[in-house]
């Protein structure tokens, strides 16, 4: 299990910015965590202080029950592994092999020091060459290999010393998709077999998705949320969450005990109640697809929509609806057969009916809120 609660305060200085942190996360073994979040929201900067390339200013990173790093009440710090005792295999972007070296010694380096013999070492690189269908490249340079092929060199070099953690920095986002799903199975079957956490940090959300265990969301080093993708997707916890993941039907309203109204739109709806949200507050929320039924007749609390854009992506169709004065559109994504059926057309008319189980109310909180981890 590795555990992470770091924060630190410091932008660092001109020659070495840093961005501030707040990170709370877990990851099990043989589990896949990702990390999300736009540009330079810390997301590499929480890998680089769980490997010790990285100091934060306060909290704690244990692994295996061992604390990697930790500090005291008074801020001091009392533990603080080199990134070589914290046994972290990490996985670039770019690759990072040594454009000199085969693809068999940029594995081999990665055993210096280990204590192996020099046999030991150049067997168990072969090996892992093998495991990453890379044995008949062995003496290429990495100029004489694929983007992909380059990737897998760098899992078996990641992997070499048995590291207890995997840390993962956008290693797919450079590689054409075929190769990325072959990628992605390597990945899948290599979880199974190492049972060690593994960290990724990725701008697919796709990825995150189809990968990851669970999803942290970071904005400006602030960790937002943290959940199953399931969950996370469904249920984000305010509205600059669901902004980041990509949700596309966020709505502003007033909530007030059970009624949600509309706001911009002489609309409610009565929606479960949880208690954590003040009576006549100004929220945001979100429809899934899933709670949202399009029909082409009119009948009781249907609201009338206005198509205002019609796409297809082959079979499926993207479509935007104009719904009274609410500056935002709602969109819904359905076959091709289904728009057919229920004739709709750029201009013309539809009827939407919401299903007020499946609306999820979020509070309206500013990133510095300190409410922003509570649930």
């Amino acid at each position: 299990m590795l555990k992470v609660r770091i924060k630190s305060e410091s932008h660092g200085n001109f020659y070495h910015p840093t961005i501030p942190l707040e990170i709370n996360l877990s990851c099990a073994a043989g589990e896949l965590h990702a990390l999300v979040g736009p540009s330079g929201s810390g997301k590499t900067t929480t890998l680089r202080a769980i490997a010790g390339l990285h100091q934060p200013e306060l909290g704690l990173i244990e692994c295996n029950n061992k604390v990697w790093f930790s500090t005291t009440q008074a801020h001091q710090v009392a533990i603080n592994l080199s990134p070589a005792e914290r046994s972290c295999g990490f996985l670039f972007q770019q690759y990072a092999l040594f454009p000199h070296l085969s693809a068999l010694h940029n594995v081999v380096i990665a055993l210096e020091n280990s204590g192996l013999s020099k046999v030991a070492r150049l067997a168990q690189s072969h090996e892992w060459l093998k495991r990453m269908a890379m044995s008949d490249f062995a003496d290429r340079l990495p100029s004489q290999l694929s983007g992909g092929q380059q990737q897998r060199v760098a899992i078996a070099r990641a992997l070499a010393r048995n590291p207890q953690v995997l840390l993962l920095d956008e290693p797919f986002s450079a590689i054409d998709n075929p190769t990325r799903q072959n990628l992605y199975q390597i990945l899948a079957e290599l979880r199974a077999d190492l049972a060690i956490p593994i960290i990724l940090v990725t701008h697919d959300l796709r990825e995150a998705n189809l990968l990851a265990d669970s999803i942290t969301v970071i904005d400006h080093g602030i960790g937002l949320q943290t959940a199953a993708p399931n969950e996370l997707f469904q249920k984000p916890r305010n509205s600059r969450v669901a902004e980041l993941v990509g949700i596309p039907n966020v709505f502003q309203g007033i909530f007030n005990a059970g009624r949600l109204d509309w706001q911009d739109n002489d609309c409610h709806f009565e929606v479960l109640d949880k208690g954590k949200i003040p009576p006549a507050s100004p929220v945001a929320w979100v429809i899934p697809q899933d709670g949202l039924t399009v029909h082409n007749q009119a009948a009781a609390n249907f609201l009338p929509a206005q198509v205002a854009h019609l796409s297809s992506l082959g079979q499926i169709a993207v479509v935007r609806f104009s719904i009274g004065k609410a500056k935002e559109s709602l969109v819904w994504e359905a076959s091709a057969a289904e728009i057919k059926r229920l004739e709709i057309q750029l201009g013309s008319t539809a009827f939407l009916e919401f299903d007020p189980h499946k609306i999820h109310i979020m509070p309206l909180r500013p990133i510095n809120d300190p409410r922003r981890l509570l649930q």
